[in-house]
C-alpha cells in the first residue's frame, strides 16, 4: 500500500508519544517539559531514555537509539513501516485507504495478477511434457537454459481456460482482466485465456519487475504472430523498452544503447554479448523511450534493425523523432536478409561491436540509402528522394538542427539547401522533449547523504550492521524509510523500486555511481556518511536547545527544570560529538 506522506504527517503529530510508549512497557516520569524512563532497547538501571511530547520524538542517550513514533514502533516490534502506519493509523481513527489513489489501488491489483501469471507461464514452460515444444523452438533460436530463464521466457499452452482457472482459484480473476490475461466469455459465463499456444516473453520495467507481456505463436492459428498486452495503468508501451532490467548496467557503464525491433533480437543480441542491446514494444519511438534512454545515461542510440526493405523503412519511421530530439544516433547496417538476433548468433559478439563502433550518424546513412549516387543520381531519383524524406523534415523543429540538416542534404544532393527547403515546405514541428512526470510532494527526492547512506545498504545489506548509531531510525525522507523498512522486512529490491517514486529512483542510482567498488571501501565511506548523518543530526538538535535556552532568564541557580534538561542534553550532546569528530 503506498501511503501519500501527508497521511504519513498527520499520524506522526496526532500520535500522543507519551501513552503510545508508556502503553508499551515503559514507565516514563515527567522532568521538567520532557519525560524519562528506562530504555527498553537495552538493559539499564539509571534512565537515560527521553521523550519530548511536543517534539514528537523520543532519544536513549545511552544506546543512541532515537526517532520519532514511527521508528519507536517499529524497532520495539520488529513490524515494517506501512504497517506500523497503518496501526498507528487505526488507533487514531485515521483513514488511510480514502487517501490512496484509486489508480494505484488498481495498479496494485493489476500487479499481483501480472506477478502471477508470469510464475505461472514459467512454470508451465518447465514442465517436462506441456512445455517441451517450446523449449525445443526455443533452442532452435540458439537460446541456452540460463538465457531463458534470466528473460523469464514461459509457456501458454493451447488450452483456453488455463490461467483463467489458476486466477480464480486464487481470487485474482478480477485483476487479470484488468491486465488483459483473461477476457469474459461473449456466450455464457466465465473467462477465457488471451495467449494460447504462444511462447511468452515478460515485458519488465528497467527494476525488473513484470508489467506486460509478448506472446509469439507457436500452436494454433489464433490470432497475430505477435500478440501484446493491453495498456494499463500498470504498461504503458510508450514509455517502456524491452530487456531495460538485463541492459541497464551496461548502457550506463558503456553509455551507448543498441535498439533492435524485436523480442528475440534483443534476446540474440545479449545471447551473443552485446548487452546493452533493447527493443520497441512497438512501431514507433516516443519522446517516452528517450526519456527513458536519458535516465539510463545513454549519451548514444545505435538503430541496428534488419538488413531489407522492411528495415530500412524503419530507420526513416524512427528518423524523425530522433532528430526532432536532437538525439545523438547512428545506424549500423546489418547485411541483406539479416536479422539482429542470427546475425549475431551466426557472427558473435567481436563482428556485432565492431559494425556498431562502424556505424555512420543517422542522416548519412539515411541520405546514402535514399540517394545512393548522390549528386550524379538523375531528377526522377532525386525527386523520390525528397519525397521520402518528407514525412522526417516535417517532424524537425526551426533551428539549427533543422538548419544543419538542409545543409547536409544540400551537400548530397547537389541543390541548393533554400530550394530543398522549399520544396519540402510543411509546418515543422515544434521540439519535442518528454517532460518528467508530475510529482507530488511525497515524491520529492531525499538529500544526497541519505541517499548515499541507502545506495550503500542496496550495495551490501551486511552494513546495516555497522549502522552504530540508529540513521535508519532517523531518516526524514519518508519514502526512503518506507523503502528500507521493506527491504529490511524480506521484499525484493526490484519490488522496493518499482514502488518508489522517480525522485528516489533517480537518487539512489545517482548516490551508487559513486560509491566506490572495493567491499573494504564501500564499507569505510558507509561508515563516513553514518557519522556525518549522525553529526547533522545533532548539530540540528544543538541549534534547537541554544534557542530554546535563550529564552530562559536569570542565573543557573535559578534554572527550571526544563532548562536544566536542556542543558544536560546539550552536554551530552557534545560529547557524542566530540567522540564523533574524533573517529574521522
Amino acid at each position: 500500500m503506498l501511503i501519500p506522506e501527508a497521511k504519513i504527517q498527520e499520524v506522526r503529530e496526532r500520535v500522543d508519544m507519551i501513552a503510545l510508549v508508556q502503553r508499551h512497557g515503559v514507565e516514563l516520569k515527567k522532568s521538567g517539559r520532557s519525560y524519562k524512563g528506562l530504555c527498553p532497547f537495552h538493559g539499564e538501571k539509571s534512565p537515560s531514555f527521553y521523550v519530548w511530547a511536543d517534539e514528537k520524538r523520543f532519544k536513549c542517550f545511552g544506546c543512541q537509539a532515537g526517532g520519532d513514533a514511527i521508528s519507536f514502533v517499529q524497532r520495539l516490534l520488529g513490524k515494517t513501516f506501512v504497517d506500523t502506519v497503518q496501526d498507528l493509523a487505526k488507533e487514531l481513527g485515521i483513514d488511510l485507504e480514502a487517501a490512496v489513489d484509486p489508480g494505484q489501488r488498481e495498479k496494485q491489483q493489476i500487479k499481483e495478477a501480472t506477478d502471477f501469471a508470469a510464475r505461472h507461464f514459467q512454470e508451465r514452460l518447465w514442465e517436462p511434457s506441456v512445455g517441451q515444444h517450446a523449449r525445443e523452438y526455443l533452442r532452435s533460436r540458439g537460446l541456452t537454459e540460463e538465457l531463458m530463464r534470466a528473460f523469464g521466457l514461459g509457456w501458454a499452452p493451447l488450452e483456453w481456460t488455463g490461467l483463467a482457472d489458476k486466477l480464480r482459484e486464487h481470487g485474482l480473476l478480477a485483476f487479470g482482466e484488468k491486465a488483459g490475461l483473461v477476457a469474459p466469455r461473449q456466450r455464457g459465463d466465465g473467462y477465457y485465456d488471451m495467449f494460447r499456444g504462444r511462447v511468452m516473453i515478460p515485458i519488465r520495467s528497467p527494476e525488473g519487475r513484470t508489467i506486460a507481456f509478448g506472446g509469439r505463436l507457436l500452436e494454433g492459428d489464433d490470432g497475430p504472430k505477435y500478440l501484446n498486452s493491453k495498456e494499463s495503468r500498470l504498461y504503458d508501451k510508450s514509455s517502456v523498452l524491452y530487456a531495460t532490467d538485463q541492459a541497464r548496467d551496461e548502457i550506463r557503464k558503456k553509455k551507448s544503447a543498441v535498439l533492435a525491433e524485436g523480442y528475440f533480437d534483443a534476446i540474440g543480441l545479449h545471447q551473443a554479448g552485446v548487452r546493452n542491446a533493447l527493443a520497441l514494444c512497438s512501431t514507433a519511438l516516443t519522446p517516452g523511450h528517450l526519456q527513458l534512454l536519458h535516465r539510463l545515461e545513454a549519451k548514444e542510440l545505435v538503430l541496428l534493425l534488419d538488413g531489407d526493405e522492411a528495415g530500412r523503412k524503419a530507420v526513416e519511421r524512427l528518423a524523425g523523432a530522433l532528430l526532432n530530439a536532437g538525439a545523438n544516433c547512428r545506424v549500423a547496417v546489418l547485411p541483406e536478409g539479416e536479422d539482429p538476433d542470427t546475425f549475431a548468433r551466426k557472427a558473435g559478439a567481436e563482428v556485432v561491436q565492431s559494425l556498431v563502433k562502424d556505424a555512420p550518424p543517422l542522416t548519412q546513412h539515411l541520405f546514402k540509402t535514399l540517394l545512393p549516387d548522390g549528386p550524379a543520381a538523375t531528377f526522377e531519383d532525386k525527386m523520390a528522394a525528397l519525397e521520402r524524406l518528407k514525412p522526417i523534415t516535417a517532424q524537425i523543429p526551426v533551428g539549427l538542427t533543422r538548419s544543419a540538416f538542409f545543409g547536409a542534404m544540400a551537400r548530397h544532393f547537389g541543390l541548393p539547401a533554400q530550394e530543398l527547403e522549399a520544396a519540402l515546405r510543411s509546418k515543422a514541428a515544434a521540439p519535442v522533449k518528454a517532460a518528467p512526470k508530475p510529482q507530488a510532494a511525497s515524491e520529492s527526492p531525499p538529500d544526497q547523504l541519505e541517499a548515499t547512506w541507502a545506495a550503500a545498504v542496496l550495495r551490501d545489506r551486511g552494513l546495516l550492521t555497522r549502522d552504530e548509531h540508529r540513521v535508519v531510525d532517523e531518516l526524514k525522507h519518508m519514502g526512503l524509510r518506507a523503502f528500507m523498512s521493506s527491504i529490511q522486512h524480506g521484499k525484493g529490491v526490484e519490488d522496493a523500486l518499482f514502488d518508489a517514486s522517480e525522485g528516489l529512483k533517480t537518487a539512489l542510482q545517482k548516490a551508487s555511481d559513486f560509491l566506490p567498488a572495493d567491499p573494504q571501501a564501500l564499507e569505510q565511506a558507509f561508515g563516513t556518511v553514518c557519522r556525518r548523518l549522525k553529526l547533522r543530526s545533532i548539530e540540528d538538535r544543538l541549534q534547537r536547545i541554544a534557542r530554546e535556552t535563550a529564552k530562559v532568564p536569570g542565573a543557573s541557580s535559578e534554572l527550571t527544570q526544563d532548562a536544566r534538561d536542556l542543558l544536560e542534553e546539550r552536554g551530552q550532546l557534545l560529547d557524542l560529538k566530540r567522540r564523533l569528530l574524533s573517529q574521522k
